[in-house]
């Protein structure tokens, strides 16, 4: 059986950022991509992480095209025929800067799944499951009592699996709230330690799985 492909994308969750580490990154396999690829039979993950990526918001200040909206209709077709695209996405958009509200955020992320749903796969087959992440919550940072880096607000991040699980039901995608299975480290309120994100990649097994057994 070929391969099936899966596109994870998403921002430095996904790309795997070291929290306080000025990006530097966890190691291979401590990254939930690579781990959830490793519990997988017949399918294969492409990574398409980048620090400071939102869902359709741009960024004056990086020298990266950071908005995903934009980028997205290329990686799509530069990676087909894909089986299911995994999105987790939204820390970025709670900047106030960037957006700085749930709902935002969440006007992004269905400004993706139309997209996918409405890219012209043509032969190189037909449109691919879609399964939805909210990133875990924020969380002060412990060192100094403050809020999360960026200024970002805890209260809407707390908002997006709500939003998200809503998207999902409406577009027949799969949702995960990966705050369930993670929780954002105190060293800077938004990203995650090796465990954490290791977590996210074993949660995502089964749900995978069965996305790909009602695919047949």
């Amino acid at each position: 059986m070929q391969d099936r492909m899966v596109l994870a994308f998403g921002d430095s969750l996904t790309w795997g950022a070291i929290p306080g580490g000025g990006g530097k990154r966890h190691a291979f396999e401590d990254r939930w991509p690579n781990v959830l690829e490793s519990r997988l039979s017949n399918a294969r993950l492409v990574t398409e992480g980048l620090i400071g990526r939102s869902t359709c918001f741009d960024d004056p200040e990086s020298t990266t095209e950071r908005n995903g909206a934009r980028i997205l209709p290329t990686l799509l077709g530069s990676h087909a025929p894909l089986a299911l695209v995994i999105m987790m996405l939204g820390a970025n958009d709670l900047k106030p800067r960037i957006c700085g509200t749930a709902d935002g955020a969440a006007t992004g992320m269905r400004c993706l799944v139309e997209i996918i749903r409405s890219f012209p796969f043509g032969n190189s087959g037909s449109a691919p499951d879609l399964l939805l992440i909210a990133p875990p919550r924020f969380t002060n940072r412990k060192l100094n009592d403050e809020g999360p880096a960026g200024n970002r607000s805890i209260a809407e991040s707390e908002r997006l699996p709500s939003l998200y699980h809503q998207i999902a039901r409406d577009c027949g995608g799969a949702f995960f709230d990966a705050g369930t299975v993670a929780t954002a480290s105190p060293i800077d309120g938004v990203h995650l330690d090796a465990m954490n994100t290791r977590a996210i990649g074993e949660a995502l097994v089964p749900i995978v799985v069965d996305i790909f057994r009602r695919r047949r």
